[in-house]
């Protein structure tokens, strides 16, 4: 995969900070302040989330265990499932209640019943965000309620993101859901407030977040055409802005890009001589072929080169590094992709190895005498 170094037409975006990331090639199509790490709000129950799936990969949870309900989980403020001491809801109800209901004491619930306080779910929320490559994130408890050192990047949110959708792809389909009557405790808490859900644009989740610190924010994927789109928005000042930001950066990441492949997987970029081999040439090709985004108007100006030191010695053998492709997109910099042998080369017998090596001595006189 390649990525971008620059994109030709930049997104001028009103929100403190935004990530915007193409998972099929790899692609940051646009960041701003995405290293910044910023209050939240309700944004990082996605790792609240992520830790309860992976409760349940690990078998130490069914989607049918229920989870008592403790007094701190049901005096939580803001948004609620309504939870009461009397209640035993099922991971699966939880589940749906931090994600469409963005429940603040289902979040208590699920923290208390995998790790028996809050405070310790925070911790090994921090420890396992780092474990999984999220370097602007700490963890003070399980909803995102205002707290000091409670904070995540924009970057983070959107690398937590994309571990969601492709670590966990049968439970990701719980964050398209629009609607969660919970017990009907809240009829008026039953809609998801993703914006983008009801559209028809390929959206399909995941969290939206507020509060008066953070401002409006939203981490959302979408895909068309197969190309998936992720981005996360942060403090934009109403939930008006909210929607209409998120919309335009759908419609902008879809429509000014387009996916082109370089190199089909398996295809033979370039022949390499082969120094004392029983073959005098190697073809090079690379791990997974090569897929790029170009900007609207580049695609005509598009460069590839295989770049490489030879003659190479044998023996070689199959994958093996070699060199690079190197990619020019105007407007976008160089971008390059190792290039590896695509077969064993074995060392020629002694006859070869001396036709080789006079070979090359008598290119070496030829090229003395011309001196």
């Amino acid at each position: 995969m390649i990525s971008l170094t620059a994109p030709a037409t930049a997104f001028d975006t009103n929100a403190r900070a935004a990530w915007v990331y193409d998972v099929e090639t790899g692609t940051v199509l646009m960041e701003k302040n995405a290293n910044e790490a910023l209050p939240p709000a309700s944004m990082s129950k996605l790792m609240t989330i992520y830790m309860l799936f992976e409760a349940l990969e690990e078998g130490r949870v069914q989607m049918d265990t229920r989870l008592p309900v403790s007094t701190k989980a049901r005096q939580m403020q803001g948004s609620t499932m309504f939870l009461n001491e009397n209640d035993r809801p099922t991971v699966e109800e939880l589940i749906k209640g931090m994600i469409v209901l963005s429940g603040n004491d289902a979040c208590v619930v699920v923290a208390e019943g995998l790790a028996g306080t809050e405070e310790a779910f925070a911790r090994q929320m921090t420890e396992r965000a780092k474990a999984i490559g999220l370097t602007h994130s700490h963890f003070v408890n399980a909803s995102g309620w205002p707290a000091p050192g409670h904070e995540m990047s924009a970057h983070d949110l959107g690398v937590l993101a994309q571990h969601l959708i492709t670590d966990f792809p049968e439970y990701y389909k719980f964050f398209a859901l629009e609607e969660f009557p919970y017990d009907n405790r809240a009829p008026a808490n039953r809609n998801n407030r993703n914006p983008l859900l009801r559209l028809g644009i390929g959206a399909d989740g995941l969290k939206t977040g507020h509060t008066e610190e953070a401002g409006f924010g939203l981490v959302g994927s979408a895909a068309q055409g197969g190309r998936r789109v992720i981005f996360v928005v942060s403090g934009l000042p109403d939930d008006r802005s909210r929607a209409e930001e998120s919309e335009r950066i759908v419609n902008w990441a879809f429509r000014q890009f387009t996916m082109r492949t370089v190199v089909p997987k398996g295809d033979i970029v370039a022949e390499a001589p082969v120094w004392l081999g029983n073959r005098s040439k190697v073809g090079l090709t690379t791990v997974d072929g090569v897929k790029v985004l170009i900007p609207a108007g580049a695609q005509s100006g598009m460069t590839a080169e295989a770049v490489f030191n030879g003659p190479i010695e044998a023996p070689i053998k199959a994958g093996t590094r070699v060199g690079d492709l190197v990619i020019n997109i105007p407007g976008t910099g160089e971008s390059r992709m190792p290039l590896i042998t695509a077969t064993d080369i074995e060392t020629a017998g002694i006859f070869g190895r001396l036709q080789s090596a006079a070979v090359r001595i008598g290119r070496k006189a030829i090229d003395a005498a011309g001196g």
